[in-house]
């Protein structure tokens, strides 16, 4: 099976060519998203091709960038659909598509039940440029997870960061998009400064279906948090993962994740 699709052609290798001069290799310039498959199929309503498709296609006209050729994206991606859980859709400056399939992340399950240890990256050198969109430039999250995932609480090491404004509101996590659950209801922050993540919108959709109000709109400040009865994270690949603590400072918010399970059991 194909490692790989590039510029129209599967690739068995799992390396590809580059000028050096690249400007996706010298200043990350590229955009992308990466979509998790549900029953090996592009186009099956849970994987919503066409929601990261519009979004990427978006990103691109707003940032003034050519759109490339989307039939034969699409032909890389459902190729690499057929093999991989998940797949990456990365596209340089001049429109060319570079698709990689991968696994699931590892103990993905025992995360999603469990939860895990969140820390929150405070120093400004972890704040993303271009927040709103996902462009290659995403060394500030890369460093921010590499970072807590040399945190302790006790024995166990941080799995994911959190990042915030220079006010120290929590804005969203290295990988997706916040949840936290007060006052009878889910909240997650509000856009300008993160990302509008698939499973965020696809979230927000599915608890307003079912008739259950959901918080757009409030700032996630220090204090606020506080009142969190649980707070979890959300993207496409690993759908809802908990936290059951997290560093903060010299302060451990301890939660529950009871109440993640029902926003779980919405994202189907």
């Amino acid at each position: 099976m194909p490692a790989q699709w590039y510029h129209g052609q599967p690739l068995d290798q799992r390396t590809i060519t580059l000028d050096v001069t690249d400007p996706g290799l010298m200043f990350g310039a590229t955009t992308f998203t990466t979509l998790r498959i549900y029953d090996r199929n592009l186009h099956g309503p849970m994987t919503q091709w066409l929601a990261h498709r519009d979004r990427l296609s978006n990103t691109r006209s707003q940032l003034g960038l050519p759109q490339p050729d989307w039939e034969q994206v699409e032909q890389g991606a459902t190729l690499l659909a057929a093999e991989y859980p998940v797949v990456r859709v990365t596209l340089f400056p001049d429109g060319r598509e570079w698709i990689l399939g991968r696994e699931l992340p590892p103990h993905l399950t025992q995360k999603q039940t469990q939860g895990i240890v969140a820390w929150v990256a405070q120093a400004a050198h972890y704040r993303r440029s271009i927040a709103i969109h996902k462009t290659g430039n995403y060394f500030p999250c890369w460093l921010a997870l590499q970072t807590a995932q040399q945190q302790f609480l006790g024995p166990e090491a941080a799995a994911e960061a959190i990042l915030i404004d220079e006010d120290e509101r929590w804005l969203e996590t290295s990988t997706g998009n916040l949840w936290g659950f007060r006052d009878g209801r889910w909240w997650t922050p509000p856009l300008g400064d993160c990302l509008p993540g698939i499973a965020r919108s696809h979230l927000i959709r599915q608890l307003q279906r079912h008739g259950q109000p959901v918080g757009v709109d409030q700032p996630w400040t220090a204090d606020w948090v506080e009142g969190c009865e649980a707070i979890a994270y959300s993207n496409s690949v690993v759908e809802v993962i908990p936290f059951h603590a997290v560093l903060d400072g010299h302060r451990v918010h301890r939660l529950a994740i009871e109440p993640v399970a029902a926003l779980q059991a919405l994202y189907h």
